[in-house]
């Protein structure tokens, strides 16, 4: 999920891997604002960093696989991109018991506020290593979380990890977080493919 934009990047990263096709994972992708509110974001910057709204709708579609039955009984994993992130951190804190596992790229977790301190969910940061701030702001959230949480910093990328072979990185990181959560001795690509 991506707090702001209909990003090919947010995709690219989640559900257009192989990875994310196994059997093992059923991965739904969800742009957090409609395409009337980007519209009016590229002009106003009024809703990227509106956590609260950008969180309720995360929680809504947490709760959303709840009711189906598909999905019902189902460990439920999130990706967030940006600000996506912290929307997907605050849904893990309000939704402890359904959400297993949070992956953030490139994320604000600084946004989340003191749900920071509620979530339950094992997390993975992930940030590019030529993106300073974020990097600091993810260290900070880092020694903030109360589960296991591991920094991932791809080496080379920027904010947006447009650099060859960086959402690659980034896919298989989340993969292998998705497959054990919180494991102590993770290290990006050692999960078996």
């Amino acid at each position: 999920m991506r707090g702001s934009g209909f990003s090919s990047r947010a995709g690219s990263a989640a559900g257009n891997h192989s990875w994310a096709r196994q059997p093992s994972f059923r991965v739904g992708a969800l742009d957090l604002l409609t395409e009337r509110e980007e519209r009016r974001d590229l002009l106003t910057a009024e809703h990227r960093f509106d956590i609260d709204l950008l969180s309720e709708r995360v929680i809504a579609a947490v709760d959303w696989l709840a009711d189906e039955p598909a999905t019902r009984r189902a460990p439920v994993g999130l990706f967030g991109a940006s600000t996506g992130a912290a929307a997907a951190l605050r849904a893990a804190a309000d939704r402890p018991v359904r959400v297993q596992s949070v992956v953030c790229r490139g994320g604000r977790p600084d946004l989340t506020g003191e749900a920071l301190a509620r979530v339950a969910a094992p997390v993975l940061l992930v940030v590019g290593g030529e993106d300073p701030e974020v990097l600091r702001l993810n260290r900070e959230a880092a020694e903030r979380l109360r589960v296991p949480c591991h920094v991932e910093v791809v080496p080379g990328a920027g904010h947006l990890f447009e650099e060859p072979g960086a959402l690659e990185h980034v896919a298989r990181a989340a993969r292998d977080w998705f497959l054990r959560p919180g494991d102590d001795a993770f290290t990006a690509g050692d999960a078996e493919r």
